[in-house]
C-alpha cells in the first residue's frame, strides 16, 4: 500500500496547478472550493470572458495594483453561483493569502475555513475580519515526496 497524499495537500496541489491558467503574470493565483472533500467550484485570475488578457494587452494599473483581472477567489464563487451551487459550509485552497475584499467575499459566501500555501501582503485587516468572524486560516504545505514520488513514477511510466 502507498503513502497517499493528505487531503489538504490534494487539494492545495489542485490550486497550484490551477493557478497556471491566469493571464495576469503579477500573480498566478488559484483556488478551489470543497464542500465534504469534493470540489465543486475552482478559480484562476484573469480578466472578464471575452475581454483582453494581462498577458495579451498589458496590465491595467489604478493605485499599484491590476484592476483587469478578477481575482482566483471571486471566480471561483462565481462559477459555484453561476451553476447554482451553494458555497455555504465550504473550505477554500488558494494559492496566495486572500486580499482583504476576497476575504469579505468569501465570508459572505459562508467559505468557514481559508487555507493557503503563499503568504502573500497578508493585510492585517483581513486577518483581523476572518479572527473577529471566527474563520480560521491555514498555511498549506505540500511534502516534497508527493511530488518527487509523482515525478519517478512519470519517469517510469516513460522508459
Amino acid at each position: 500500500m502507498h503513502d497517499r497524499i493528505p487531503w489538504k495537500q490534494y487539494f492545495m496541489m489542485q490550486a497550484l496547478v490551477i493557478a497556471q491558467r491566469s493571464t495576469c503574470n503579477r500573480a498566478l493565483v488559484g483556488s478551489v472550493l470543497v464542500k465534504d472533500n469534493r470540489i465543486i467550484g475552482t478559480g484562476y485570475n484573469g480578466s472578464v470572458s471575452g475581454q483582453p488578457h494581462c498577458d495579451e494587452v498589458g496590465h491595467q494599473m489604478v493605485d499599484g495594483h491590476c484592476v483587469r483581472t478578477i481575482h482566483s477567489e471571486m471566480n471561483a464563487i462565481i462559477q459555484c453561483a453561476k451553476f447554482g451551487v451553494s458555497t455555504d459550509g465550504t473550505e477554500i485552497y488558494v494559492t496566495h493569502f486572500p486580499c482583504y475584499n476576497c476575504c469579505k467575499s468569501l465570508l459572505q459566501a459562508g467559505i468557514k475555513k481559508i487555507n493557503y500555501y503563499f503568504d502573500y501582503r497578508d493585510n492585517p485587516l483581513a486577518m483581523k475580519l476572518l479572527h473577529d468572524c471566527g474563520v480560521p486560516y491555514e498555511q498549506i504545505k505540500i511534502d516534497r515526496k508527493y511530488v518527487e514520488g509523482l515525478a519517478h513514477k512519470l519517469e517510469e511510466d516513460e522508459n
